[in-house]
């Protein structure tokens, strides 16, 4: 398991760069460098469901760990979702499950956040995190300066 480090500063308040994030809306715009139609589902419940999910309703099954609105949140996969079943046991799971993903989010004055998310991937995953990441900070920079 590997773990990647991204990092933008961004020429908006905290919680605009939050809302972003977190928006059903943008967050599809901003994520559509991973997966195009990509989108989340979660109860917002430290311990509860969040699924990370492909326009085919594929993804990853998660939980909160942690959430300090809007400074920082910490996702912990648990496993897959394929065809509305989840497989949180299998060994292929195993090998992933319990890595994080995490974003902080820092005001350095009221109109300027700096935002960084640090992940746990797979080496065979890099270049696709790597490309998702970068890719998708541009684009989340480009919506909240505009």
């Amino acid at each position: 398991m590997e773990t990647l480090n991204y990092g933008i500063i961004l020429n908006a308040p905290i919680q605009k760069v939050w809302d972003l994030l977190w928006n059903e809306e943008t967050y599809a715009e901003w994520t559509q460098f991973f997966s195009v139609g990509s989108k989340f589902k979660t109860d917002w419940k430290i311990g509860g469901k969040t699924y990370f999910l492909d326009a085919n309703e594929n993804g990853m099954v998660s939980t909160i760990k942690s959430l300090q609105e809007p400074t920082e949140i910490v996702f912990s996969h648990l496993g897959v979702v394929h065809n509305g079943i989840e497989d949180t046991k299998s060994k292929d799971v195993e090998e992933w499950s319990g890595a994080e993903e995490s974003y902080f989010l820092r005001g350095i004055d009221e109109n300027t956040t700096e935002l960084r998310a640090i992940i746990h991937t797979l080496d065979e995953y890099k270049d696709h995190m790597n490309t998702g990441f970068h890719k998708g900070f541009e684009w989340l920079k480009k919506l909240a300066e505009a």
